[in-house]
């Protein structure tokens, strides 16, 4: 695995923060957010991307790009994988919600003040959403299946059931799946504070983002980049890999009903039919990561959606933990992160909070590990990502047993 995250620049790094209870929230700092009504972000600080890519080609990137390939490089000198002997069997699946939004604004800003003909010619290839993916198989050179799921928040759960599902038919023995997002900017910042789905609150930033807790009052922004090795079983243990977890089941779905107001229907089916594909039931889940995006519909709906897919007998005592009040809400980069800490869940027994915990919502009444981590044996994990359009994925883990 490897990710850059708002709690640090690798994966034990924002563990550990996690697990300690601190908040990646702070000031922005990527631009003049004077005039705007949000002043506070969820941004990965002190990214060198000269670290993990050629100066000149980190140039011609956008910083979403940047985030991904600081965590996919990591990924694979984790996973000990050597690309250039199997290249035509790994492949990469890497999500995003927006892409290179920050290319987007400097596109627009130098089109309006100098004129088209001043125009980078990298502009497009920056801004594309399938980028992340693209420079991922370039740079470590991955010449199998090549995706790039865009489905808004639940994108890089897709990309990690896609990637587990080209593995199971065959099309890929390793996939690299994850997320990436890059939107603490302007149109970014401006543009959900608009929708009014943002925090305000500007005065205490470790404390704007709130999952569950009766006074949130919007989301953090965040940015991330997370990848993980997928790989088929026996080419694993031929290898002599080491094994994090199992991939064991995926679910996906879709509301059919509003662009931003939860129905909880699609996320039952979603969750449903991951634990089919798992062969688990309600009674085997030991923990879920929470969508959790600290609004005050969308808890509350998810909440919902929990009593209906577990019974409410299972969901009262099922722990839930939402670890979006660390990290914000890193949009298409979420799910790969939270998969990340799932499995590490797994690994070390121990069940990350939900922090800013403060004030229980009758609407949000289930136990959400509020504050402080807990111990806890989990073999059995789920992680859930549900986007904008209605777009719903969740990923179950299990502890790898040979």
């Amino acid at each position: 695995m490897g990710a850059v995250t708002p709690l640090g620049l690798d994966v034990e790094t924002s563990w550990t923060r996690l697990i300690a209870g601190e908040s990646g929230a702070g000031p922005i700092t990527h631009f003049d957010h004077s005039d705007y009504k949000v002043h506070f972000a969820c941004e990965v600080k002190d990214l060198d991307p000269t670290d993990w890519v050629d100066r000149k080609d980190a140039r011609r990137m956008d910083r979403f790009t940047h985030l991904i390939l600081a965590a996919a490089r990591q990924a694979e000198a984790d996973s000990g994988i050597e690309v250039a002997k199997e290249a035509d069997r790994i492949g990469a699946s890497i999500a995003t919600g927006i892409g290179g939004l920050r290319s987007f604004q400097e596109c627009y800003d130098t089109l309006i003040t100098r004129g088209p003909d001043r125009v980078n010619p990298f502009s497009i290839p920056s801004i594309i959403p399938n980028l992340g993916a693209g420079w991922v198989s370039i740079e470590l050179g991955t010449r199998g299946p090549l995706m790039s799921e865009c489905t808004a928040c639940a994108a890089s759960n897709m990309a990690i059931g896609d990637g587990t599902d080209a593995i199971r038919l065959g099309r890929a023995d390793v996939m690299i799946c994850g997320g990436t997002e890059a939107a603490v900017n302007e149109v970014g910042i401006a543009g959900f504070a608009a929708m009014r789905a943002l925090s305000l609150r500007n005065d205490d930033p470790e404390r704007g983002s709130r999952p569950f807790d009766a006074e949130r009052d919007g989301f953090v922004m965040g940015e991330a980049g997370a990848a993980l090795v997928l790989e088929e079983l026996e080419h694993a243990k031929a290898r002599g890999a080491k094994i994090y977890a199992e991939v064991a089941g995926y679910g996906l779905s879709s509301d059919a009903k509003h662009i931003t107001e939860p129905d909880p229907t699609g996320p039952v089916n979603a969750f449903t039919m991951a634990l089919g594909d798992a062969g688990v039931t309600v009674n085997d889940i030991d923990y879920i990561n929470a969508h959790a995006t600290s609004t005050p519909v969308g808890d509350t709906s998810e909440t919902q959606m929990l009593k209906l897919a577990l019974g409410e007998e299972a969901a009262y005592k099922t722990p839930v933990s939402g670890t979006k009040g660390a990290t914000g809400h890193c949009l298409g980069a979420a799910g790969a992160i939270e998969a990340a800490f799932t499995i590490l869940a797994i690994r070390d027994g121990k069940l990350p909070p939900t922090i800013n915990y403060e004030v229980a919502d009758p609407t949000c009444d289930l136990d959400y590990v509020p504050n402080e981590a807990r111990d806890a044996d989990v073999k059995v994990a789920v992680s859930n990502s549900f986007g904008f359009g209605g777009h719903n994925a969740c990923v179950v883990f299990k502890r790898f047993e040979d």
